[in-house]
């Protein structure tokens, strides 16, 4: 008989796997896929771009802090994912949004948005999507004045329209992939983008249905509407809105049948909203509103159980 101690035999509930990925794993990463965006933001519009980013980012994460603080709940401020969506509402507003109008915002994305539903996990939409309608509703005129980048941090701005508007003129490729065309700070350099949603891939903290069902829904419909698919993809906030907020873990489905249910419902209301409606993008309104559609989603494609196939076999052979 072997006397060496055994362990006790312990019980656990499920789930029985886990792992080393942690919420604060997972938020690092989508802030390094963020990192060629704030860096290409602050190029193309200086000095008040970082500003901007930083003062959305303390509020989120400060704002987090105190309500955990007085609802005396775990502190959830240094999990990174207030910071996370600071970032994205930061990308999400003009460079010249007043200061006092993003701690509004950053207000509605986590008090409003998120802890009054229950904190991280519980929301039912996505906090930086929801904050920036909330402030085109609030402040139309600030959300949509916009002004051309340039890459000097001093030198001076100039108005202008985003490429989607019906105001502007042509605008090449080039601009498009490198970001020098007026727009909200995230969604003007295509590829820097690119380069943090290739990041988020290889590290598997996304899956590649989405963004490609996403992107791929708004190519379809452009080549059958006579527009062209490139630009339509390029322009905007598309590439921001599928690899960065389209993915949120909580506001999306589960499945992979849903996950791509829930990108086609994205890619075809933006495209009904920016070929057909009075708004020239229709990326964060599309999103909020498949947001709220997620549990239907969820629940008419369930996944099948492991061996559920074998199992009925197995009964209907016993019935005959």
């Amino acid at each position: 008989m072997n006397t060496k101690e055994q362990s006790p035999l312990l019980l656990y509930t499920a789930p029985q796997i886990t792992s080393p990925v942690t919420t604060q794993t997972i938020m690092r990463n989508v802030l390094i896929a963020l990192a060629p965006s704030i860096v290409a933001a602050i190029v193309l519009f200086g000095l008040s771009a970082f500003a901007l980013i930083l003062l959305s980012v303390a509020s989120c994460v400060g704002l987090e802090y105190l309500w955990c603080r007085i609802r005396k709940t775990p502190n959830t401020a240094w999990d990174l994912s207030a910071a996370v969506t600071g970032v994205l509402l930061a990308f999400n507003v003009p460079s010249t949004l007043p200061l006092y109008m993003v701690v509004v915002g950053a207000f509605v994305a986590i008090v409003v948005c998120k802890e009054l539903f229950g904190g991280i996990g519980r929301n039912v939409v996505n906090p930086a999507i929801t904050a920036r309608i909330f402030l085109a509703v609030a402040y139309p005129a600030a959300m949509t004045t916009f002004v051309a980048p340039h890459t000097m941090p001093f030198a001076d701005v100039v108005s202008s329209a985003t490429p989607l508007a019906s105001s502007a003129g042509p605008t090449t490729l080039v601009s498009l992939m490198l970001g020098t065309h007026a727009g909200v700070l995230g969604e003007t350099s295509a590829i820097a983008i690119l380069v943090g949603g290739i990041y988020l891939l290889v590290t598997r903290t996304i899956t590649w249905h989405i963004p490609v069902a996403y992107v791929g829904t708004v190519c379809l419909m452009s080549l059958l509407t006579g527009r062209d698919p490139v630009a339509q993809v390029l322009m905007g906030g598309l590439l921001l809105g599928a690899f960065f907020m389209a993915t949120d873990y909580t506001t999306t489905p589960t499945t992979t049948r849903g996950k791509v249910v829930f990108a086609i419902g994205c890619g075809l209301i933006t495209c009904l909203i920016r070929f057909w409606g009075n708004l020239n993008e229709g990326v964060a309104y599309s999103i909020l509103f498949m947001n709220l559609l997620v549990p239907h989603i969820d629940a008419l494609t369930p996944n099948t159980p492991v061996g559920g196939e074998r199992r009925k076999q197995a009964n209907d052979g016993e019935g005959r």
